[in-house]
């Protein structure tokens, strides 16, 4: 399974926001680009606040992507969205993603980090 990048420290009785992205790529030809993105995102979210911790699942043969978070807050979440690296590439990519799928749901600290095996049999 994908390593599980620790950017805080969950408090095990406190309530969090967990995401789960689907990105599946519409050509081959854009996973070199995706990945460099990806990178990118990834230097943005250790810098950004309040993130709990991330990780990426690829299948490059399907030109499948997956992320998983946890975030403190819903706030927290959207000022990622909007700020900063991630806000510009989403808008660049959207001609090469085909149909995407979020999945939000609440989790304890104790449950950070969440598998990605229940994560991916979550409705959405």
């Amino acid at each position: 399974m994908p390593a599980w990048k620790s950017l805080g420290v969950a408090q095990p009785d406190q309530e969090y926001l967990a995401l789960l992205t689907y990105l599946p790529l519409k050509k081959y030809r854009t996973i070199p680009r995706f990945l460099d993105y990806a990178r990118r995102v990834a230097a943005q979210l250790a810098e950004t606040k309040g993130i709990v911790g991330y990780s990426l699942r690829t299948k490059f043969m399907q030109r499948s992507f997956w992320t998983l978070s946890v975030w403190e807050s819903e706030e927290a979440l959207q000022a990622f969205i909007h700020e900063g690296f991630h806000t510009g590439v989403m808008s660049v990519l959207t001609p090469d993603i085909a149909a995407t799928n979020f999945v939000r749901w609440k989790i304890k600290g104790s449950e950070c980090p969440p598998s990605w095996e229940e994560a991916l049999r979550r409705p959405g």
